[in-house]
C-alpha cells in the first residue's frame, strides 16, 4: 500500500523500516527532515500535506499534543490534502487531541483510527506490537494490512478511550521504572548483589530485562524512551486522573520522582530513574 508516515523518531522509524521491509510504498516527513533522510527508505516529503497527498494510510507517531496538531491542522498540514485517506493517529498525546482529531478527520471526508502503540523498538521492526485501536469498521478494514503489519491490534470503542488506555498502560510502566530504580537502590545498600535482586524482579516482570544496563550497570543508552517523554506521559496521565476525580497517590510520586530525575537525565533513557538514588549513595560517601 502507499503509506505516509510523519513523524520519524525511534518509534517511527521502526515502523517505516518494519513496512518498507514489507514491500509498503512509504512517503515520510518530519519536522527535522533530515532525521527522515536518514533512514535512507522511501520518499522524503516536505510538508505532512505532501507526504499525505498520495497515501492510502497516514500513520502519525510524533512527540507531543502540538505536534500532532501541527503535522494534522497546522498551514502545510495533512488534512490540507484530505482525500478519503484513512489517518492513524499513534501518538500519546491524550484524549483531548484524540477527540479534537476524529472530529476534524470526519469533517474532511477521510477515515480516522486513534491508535497508539505499546513495545520497544525491537518489537515495531518485528511486528509484534501492541496497538490499542479505535475507528469504524470501514476505515480498519482499508487500513488493516497496514496494522497488522506493525503488531497485535485490539480494539476499544472509543478514540478517546484508545488514548485513555495507552496512558493508563503508559502509568504501570513508569510505575514499575519507580520501584525498580528504587528496590534496586535498597538491594545494593542492604549488600545483595545487584545481578541477584533484577533476576528475582524479572522472574516477576520480565520485560524489566530489556533495561538491565540501567538498572544494574547504570548504562542508560541507547536511549529506547527518554526520560522527558516519560514525564510528559505521567503528565498528562495525571491530569486525567485528576479531572476524572480519581485518587493515584502512587501516580502522583512517581510523577515528582521522573520530574527530578528528568532535571539532570530528561534525554537519558527511562532507566535514568535510577540516578536519584546514585546521587543520594554518592551524597552520603562524600
Amino acid at each position: 500500500m502507499r503509506v505516509a508516515i510523519l513523524g520519524t523518531g525511534k518509534m517511527g522509524s521502526a515502523i517505516a523500516r518494519r513496512l518498507h521491509g514489507l514491500g509498503h510504498d512509504l512517503a515520510l516527513w518530519n519536522r527535522t527532515r533530515a532525521r527522515a533522510e536518514a533512514l535512507g527508505i522511501g520518499l522524503v516529503a516536505a510538508t505532512p500535506a505532501e507526504a499525505a497527498g498520495d497515501a492510502e494510510v497516514v500513520l502519525s507517531i510524533l512527540t507531543d499534543d502540538a505536534a500532532v496538531r501541527a503535522a494534522y491542522l497546522g498551514p502545510d498540514g495533512a488534512l490540507k490534502a484530505a482525500r478519503g485517506q484513512v489517518f492513524v493517529e499513534m501518538s500519546t498525546a491524550g484524549p483531548a487531541v484524540a477527540a479534537e482529531l476524529e472530529a476534524a478527520v470526519r469533517r474532511s471526508g477521510a477515515g480516522f483510527i486513534e491508535s497508539p502503540v505499546l513495545g520497544s523498538i525491537g518489537a515495531m521492526e518485528a511486528g509484534k506490537g501492541i496497538l490499542i485501536a479505535a475507528g469504524d469498521d470501514d476505515a480498519f478494514e482499508r487500513a488493516r494490512p497496514v496494522l497488522d503489519a506493525i503488531g497485535e491490534v485490539n480494539r476499544v470503542d472509543a478514540p478517546e478511550a484508545a488514548a485513555k488506555v495507552k496512558l493508563l498502560a503508559n502509568t504501570m510502566l513508569m510505575g514499575l521504572s519507580a520501584l525498580t530504580a528504587e528496590l534496586m537502590a535498597a538491594a545494593t545498600a542492604a549488600g545483595v548483589d545487584p545481578d541477584d535482586a533484577f533476576a528475582m524482579f524479572t522472574r516477576m516482570i520480565p520485560s524489566l530485562a530489556n533495561r538491565r544496563a540501567g538498572y544494574v550497570e547504570h548504562r542508560y543508552e541507547p536511549v529506547t524512551f527518554a526520560l522527558r517523554d516519560a514525564v510528559k506521559d505521567l503528565r498528562l496521565a495525571t491530569d486525567l486522573y485528576r479531572a476524572a476525580g480519581a485518587s493515584t497517590p502512587m501516580t502522583d510520586r512517581a510523577k515528582e520522582l521522573f520530574e527530578r530525575a528528568a532535571a539532570t537525565a530528561g534525554d537519558l533513557d527511562l532507566s535514568a530513574i535510577s540516578t536519584l538514588y546514585q546521587q543520594k549513595a554518592a551524597s552520603r560517601t562524600v
